[in-house]
């Protein structure tokens, strides 16, 4: 018989011991993070992001700052290693970023970061034993930077030479790392922090026909190993392979929309010595648009939604984000 248990003074708990980790061979609704997602000044740090036009240019000493919101709800939890199953989650989340174009050797490039702060709410089945288990949790999510540069086809140009600037081919790499400083509660399964260091490093092709752009990346995420894992239990994760590819058409500077896609395996965990079956394999699509208000404040939307899930996609992502830019020649209309 299932039913709910919730700790005294109202606050909730997703956790639960004793005779947990011989549930783990189950299927698990899982999600790395779905705190934040694709903007033109930062991106989110996880393998199921969906960010078009990463490896777009801008001029040398152009600045961003941006500030959106995001909401996530379905089978969303953090961590895909939970003994959990029918989880019913809802993530409202906010964040800030800040990005800057520079030029090295020639060819241009940005150093962005980001931080979040989200209130997660939801239940879900203890498989260990029966019981429905409840989290109200909000903090801080591991902030990230991210460093890339454009290898071929996108030169560090100043702002009076940007104006005759046509994307043909865009060959670009770049290195993201979410550092572990969000709120995180060993005693608990399910945290907006993950307690570890995730490495994402990525390689992109966008190629422009006209109004359109076709875009392709290829990325993976390391994971360092999280040695205080509910209760101090060591737990570690394999990496996770992603691809994505978004058709992107420009209907004039600045005002676009895009079709996305990404598909990503593997992430499968290890707690003390024991595999578990939450193996990921699983496709997401999406949409995006952007439309500028001026020269110097422009917003995004998003909407994305898994489309075949193994393990850790059953969600819907909706947000929206604020950009506004200076430096770099920018001017008011």
């Amino acid at each position: 018989m299932r039913h709910r248990n919730e700790a005294a003074g109202g606050s909730a708990r997703l956790s639960g011991r004793g005779a947990w980790r011989a549930a783990i061979p189950r299927p698990l609704f899982a999600l790395a993070s779905a705190l934040l997602a694709a903007t033109a000044g930062a991106r989110a740090a996880c393998a199921q992001s969906i960010e078009p036009r990463l490896f777009s240019n801008a001029p040398v000493g152009m600045n961003f700052i941006l500030g959106g919101y995001a909401h996530s709800t379905g089978g969303v939890l953090l961590d895909p290693s939970v003994p959990l199953e029918d989880a019913s989650v809802e993530v409202h989340s906010t964040f800030v970023g800040y990005s800057r174009s520079i030029g090295i050797a020639g060819r241009s490039g940005q150093i962005q970061g980001i931080v979040s702060y989200a209130w997660l709410s939801g239940e879900a089945l203890l498989t260990s034993t029966g019981e429905i288990r409840t989290r109200d949790v909000n903090g801080l999510g591991d902030p990230s930077v991210r460093f890339m540069l454009n290898l071929h086809g996108a030169p560090a140009l100043p702002a009076a030479e940007f104006g005759g600037y046509r994307q043909d081919l865009v060959v670009g790499v770049s290195l993201q790392i979410t550092t572990p400083l969000g709120q995180y509660d060993p005693d608990r399964l399910v945290n907006l922090g993950t307690n570890r260091w995730t490495f994402k490093p990525e390689f992109g092709v966008s190629k422009a026909l006209g109004h359109w752009i076709l875009e392709g990346t290829g990325a993976v995420n390391l994971y360092t190993d999280n040695d205080d894992f509910f209760g101090g239990q060591h737990r570690s994760q394999d990496p996770i392979y992603s691809a994505q590819g978004h058709v992107i058409y420009n209907f004039r500077p600045g005002l676009w929309a895009a079709f996305d896609a990404t598909w990503y395996t593997g992430g499968r965990t290890t707690i003390d010595g024991v595999e578990g079956d939450d193996l990921q394999r699983n496709w997401r699509a999406g949409l995006t648009g952007a439309v500028p208000f001026d020269r110097r404040n422009s917003l995004r939307v998003y909407l994305s939604n898994g489309v075949t899930t193994r393990s850790g996609d059953d969600f819907l992502l909706a947000g929206a984000a604020w950009q506004h830019r200076w430096g770099a020649g920018v001017t008011r209309r």
